[in-house]
């Protein structure tokens, strides 16, 4: 469940970093957006593997 939520989360945070991107802003804030969104993919990710 937590990983769809975060893979939504991520979807929203790279169309805010394109948003951005078109808007003319500073890069290191689509950047910062672009980071967070990988970030999220990862812990969607580590959430689906097997525990012990």
């Amino acid at each position: 469940m937590w990983s769809i939520i975060l893979m939504g989360l991520a979807g929203l945070l790279i169309g805010g970093g394109i948003s951005f991107h078109q808007q003319k802003r500073p890069r290191w804030v689509s950047i910062s957006f672009y980071v967070l969104a990988a970030m999220a993919l990862l812990a969607a990710y580590l959430l689906t593997l097997p525990g012990k």
